[in-house]
């Protein structure tokens, strides 16, 4: 059976781990060739030695000269891109009066202007194939969520720049579509408890807001990324799938 991602290249951003690690592996199962970034060399290194037939690439999406590169480098070895999942983000959950404007201004940068410099970038070679464009964003992007507010800002960002794209590009054959996980099983959710030992009560402080009771494995997102992008599926542009457990209901 041919795969609907035979000779078809993908690009995810921030694959090392997560969401985005998941994305790239199950991308590259589904037939496509992968490119994968990651920001740190450390980072990078360790990736490529547990994934060694994705093809690595050291992008730190706030670079434009790493960004250009990546792309021109994606487009002279492979001739082509077809999809781009755009996955490198940072979060800083803080209440309002803990916010540093570094920390804000970081969290824009990646996530927001990363996203979209990685767009334009990849914009002509997409054209070309009439690619697809997913966007990761997030249940805060749409849910209000306490002490996340300037994360969830950017998601929103997020969430509106694919809908405007998706209009935008839809002449040129281009689908833009986006990913709104809910809580999800990954190192840097992990990151969010002050200890090892408060990690179980973050989580329970988020599950309480899942109707179906659990977090999510980045493989159970990394699906629909994949179903988003296949280019079979042809007449889906300009949607926000909500991959939560049902958070975004209540």
């Amino acid at each position: 059976m041919t795969s609907t991602f035979e000779n078809k290249v993908a690009l995810v951003t921030g694959a090392n781990s997560g969401i985005g690690e998941a994305a790239a592996v199950a991308l590259q199962a589904a037939g496509a060739r992968v490119f994968a970034t990651a920001r740190r060399k450390d980072a990078l290194e360790s990736a490529r030695a547990k994934h060694p037939r994705l093809s690595w690439l050291l992008v730190d999406v706030t670079k434009p000269d790493q960004v250009d590169h990546a792309i021109a480098t994606i487009t002279k070895e492979a001739g082509r891109l077809d999809v781009v999942v755009n996955n490198a983000a940072i979060f800083v959950f803080a209440s309002l009066d803990a916010s540093s404007d570094a920390d804000i201004r970081a969290q824009f940068e990646i996530n927001v202007l990363g996203t979209d410099r990685v767009t334009r970038a990849a914009l002509p070679a997409l054209r070309a194939s009439k690619g697809s464009i997913i966007n990761i964003s997030s249940a805060a992007g749409h849910k209000p969520v306490a002490n996340a507010s300037h994360y969830g800002a950017t998601k929103a960002a997020i969430e509106s720049l694919t809908k405007s794209w998706a209009l935008e590009l839809a002449p040129h054959g281009v689908r833009v579509n986006a990913i709104a996980p809910g809580p999800t099983e990954t190192a840097g959710f992990a990151k969010l408890a002050p200890s090892a030992e408060m990690l179980p009560v973050v989580r329970d402080a988020f599950v309480k807001n899942v109707p179906l009771g659990r977090m999510a494995s980045p493989a159970e997102v990394a699906r629909w990324i994949v179903t988003l992008a296949d280019p079979a599926n042809t007449w889906m542009t300009g949607e926000i799938l909500a991959i939560d457990g049902g958070m975004s209901l209540g």
